[in-house]
């Protein structure tokens, strides 16, 4: 996840920016129990595949890791496509340069992966510009359709999500499995930032969401540790961590939420 802001689009302000919505309130929220529950097999039926496209690398562990490990666990076949290597994410420093992010960024996907106990999985790198995606809507389009054949998986962020890349892999993904009959489900990510619960921004009639187990939330919080690159603050610039503690503690949430 790169922390940029959507544009806004008139005279509307950027929805991400601030602290955001205290976790606490998400999680406090009783509207979850009116929001479907659904389940791995449901989501990803035997015989399925599951394809989900990263913006940025850590974005598939944010929105669906306990879903990426628990089809590992039970042997389903998983392909990750990161979309971009993420390398806009910390501009003007002299330590996490473009080189050195595009170098660094995809071994720290692999040692999520393997805390994940999804090692396995494969990975397909796009190499779409970081902050870009949505000038290559179209090539996306064509690579996850390539990926893609009827009745798989194919999870996505959200085209509502607030992040201009998350935005546009949504797009292209809602387009790549209208091509090829492949079940989408997208994945909010940095909504949780913005919204606030009960928003009705939000597509709540299309949410389901999927209960995390103790070990799944634990394992997830230990493959986002992984990415150093984004939970650490850059001495060279001064700068804060890309993901600040709300945003890694929602990766122990004890659900994971999909707009179907």
């Amino acid at each position: 996840m790169a922390a940029v802001m959507r544009l806004p689009r008139g005279d509307a302000p950027p929805l991400i920016h601030g602290e955001g919505t205290p976790g606490a309130r998400w999680l406090a929220w009783s509207g979850w129990r009116d929001v479907a529950i659904t389940t791995a097999d449901e989501l990803a039926p035997p015989g399925a595949r599951v394809v989900i496209a990263a913006p940025h690398p850590d974005d598939e562990i944010l929105g669906s890791g306990a879903l990426l490990r628990r089809l590992a666990l039970r042997g389903t076949p998983a392909v990750v496509v990161a979309v971009t290597d993420g390398t806009a994410s910390h501009p003007g420093s002299p330590l996490w340069t473009v080189e050195h992010l595009a170098a660094t960024r995809p071994r720290e996907t692999r040692a999520a992966l393997m805390r994940l106990q999804a090692g396995d999985t494969a990975v397909v790198r796009a190499g779409l510009p970081d902050g870009a995606v949505g000038r290559h809507v179209a090539a996306l389009r064509d690579v996850l359709a390539a990926l893609l054949r009827p009745g798989d998986l194919l999870v996505a962020t959200w085209r509502g999500d607030g992040h201009p890349d998350h935005e546009a892999v949504g797009d292209a993904a809602a387009r790549a499995a209208a091509e090829t009959g492949a079940r989408l489900a997208e994945v909010p990510v940095w909504a949780w930032h913005w919204a606030t619960p009960g928003d009705a921004r939000l597509p709540w009639a299309r949410a389901r969401r999927l209960a995390v187990a103790a070990d799944e939330a634990r394992a997830k919080a230990r493959a986002m540790a992984a990415f150093r690159s984004q939970t650490q603050p850059d001495a060279t610039t001064r700068r804060p961590a890309v993901l600040g503690a709300s945003a890694l503690a929602r990766a122990a949430w004890p659900h994971e939420a999909y707009f179907l």
